[in-house]
């Protein structure tokens, strides 16, 4: 609704919807040309152009790795491993250890 308001002053534009009138519920059919736009907005940066737009967009733009992954190569991979003492000292502080930095 348009409501109006003294001279001087910006007119205020109210949208509200009302649950029990017949015009807001009617089904209307659907703006293919504004969901694609709403979905191209969507997209990450890659997904939309082909090179950075910004500067700050070249920091992490080729997010390709530079060395390879290989699970099996200890030298960059350093998973967890859990010794007997390791084991030892976790049931410790789950116990209530009371300076367990010793």
């Amino acid at each position: 609704t348009k409501e109006k308001v003294p001279s001087g002053e910006s007119t205020v534009h109210a949208i509200t919807r009302k649950p029990m009138s017949w015009h807001d519920n009617l089904e209307e059919p659907e703006d293919v040309r504004f969901l694609n736009l709403i979905h191209h907005a969507a997209q990450r940066p890659r997904k939309k152009y082909p090179e950075t737009q910004t500067e700050s967009q070249e920091i992490g733009w080729e997010a390709e790795s530079l060395v390879s992954l290989e699970r099996q190569d200890h030298r960059l991979n350093h998973f967890r491993v859990y010794k007997d003492i390791t084991l030892y000292k976790v049931k410790l502080w789950l116990l209530g250890e009371k300076d367990h930095r010793k």
